[in-house]
């Protein structure tokens, strides 16, 4: 997973959801330029990953990318995470160290959850960010550093804003320009292809050979709402692969994770505390729509073997599958 994702471009990521395909055009865009990008999105849409592909694709490639999430963390531990600190700067300080910015020099800087830093946090950056200059903690030393910067978060920062908790200076540096990735759940267009790629990668990483999905079971996960997205697809599918121990995926293989406040407060499990599939999607078995795994599957190969431009090494990799397995699936398609 990670040796994919450290080599994943923009012009690699798929899709057939109007406002995700509007994100990815942006992407390529910010790839081609160092303006500070901003990626919004709910937690576990994919932005670290969407970050790397920006990355991947610009004039920064082959150099840093250095992530850095800056929730839930004191500022004297952040100001030392970003910038360093010298030797004695604190107890405990046995030598110096490189901040993020300083590693990310001619990189890129990646700042994940932003909106939950401190005041003065956020003047620091600012200063990194505005001029890219900064000092090491203990140090009076004046330090430069050119970090292409792109952040996240999952909350509304204009709100932040207006509520006096977020620099209006700091939002606009780093807000040149504004990714959205929508939920999972908004869209409908890539779930057969995202569930049918994720259960053919983790049934090989354990060694199984699913070769079909009951149609209930693929009702299941597409009218799931998933609130923890493609975070919890991921986990979803894990659990399913787990359960199953016969070459077709039922219904009662896929578990999906209680609501928390359903876990915390004994709460009645419900479709719309998130415990049990909720109303969603309009793709459906009953409908006579073709939910077996290996439509989806194919549907997925040939949409990232039609992005790449039929090129089978460059598709093989991207699917994390050999190009011979590639080009079986390329031969089983003709014959569809």
């Amino acid at each position: 997973m990670h040796n994919r994702l450290s080599n994943l471009k923009v012009q690699d990521l798929c899709t057939g959801n109007e406002a995700m395909g509007r994100c990815l055009k942006l992407a390529a865009l910010a790839a081609d330029s160092d303006v500070p990008v901003l990626i919004l999105g709910e937690t576990g849409t994919g932005k670290t990953l969407l970050a790397q592909a920006i990355h991947n694709s610009s004039a920064q490639a082959g150099r840093h990318f250095i992530s850095f999430n800056a929730s839930a963390m004191s500022d004297t531990l952040l100001e030392s995470q970003l910038f360093g600190h010298e030797r004695g700067a604190f107890t405990g300080a046995q030598k110096m160290v490189k901040g993020k910015f300083e590693l990310a020099d001619s990189g890129t800087l990646f700042l994940d959850e932003i909106a939950d830093m401190s005041a003065l946090a956020q003047a620091k950056i600012l200063r990194a960010v505005e001029y890219g200059e900064f000092e090491r903690l203990g140090s009076e030393r004046m330090l430069h550093a050119n970090a292409r910067i792109i952040s996240a978060t999952n909350t509304s920062l204009r709100e932040r804003i207006r509520q006096g908790r977020f620099r209006e200076d700091l939002y606009h540096r780093l807000a040149g320009l504004i990714l959205l990735i929508p939920p999972l759940r908004e869209r409908v267009e890539d779930l057969p292809g995202l569930i049918a790629a994720e259960l053919d990668t983790q049934a090989r990483s354990v060694g199984k050979k699913l070769t079909a999905i009951h149609p209930a079971a693929m009702d299941l996960l597409l009218h799931y709402h998933w609130p923890g997205n493609l975070r919890e697809l991921h986990h979803t599918i894990r659990t399913v692969v787990l359960f199953c121990h016969t070459k077709e995926v039922q219904p009662e293989h896929v578990v999906f994770q209680p609501a928390l406040s359903a876990a915390e407060g004994g709460a009645e499990r419900s479709p719309e505390n998130g415990a049990f599939p909720a109303k969603g999607p309009t793709i459906s078995a009953a409908n006579g729509d073709d939910l077996s795994l290996g439509t989806a599957l194919r549907h997925h190969v040939r949409a990232v073997y039609q992005r790449t431009g039929d090129n089978q090494r460059q598709a093989a990799r991207l699917l994390g599958i050999s190009r011979a397995r590639l080009v079986r699936h390329l031969r089983a398609m003709q014959t569809k």
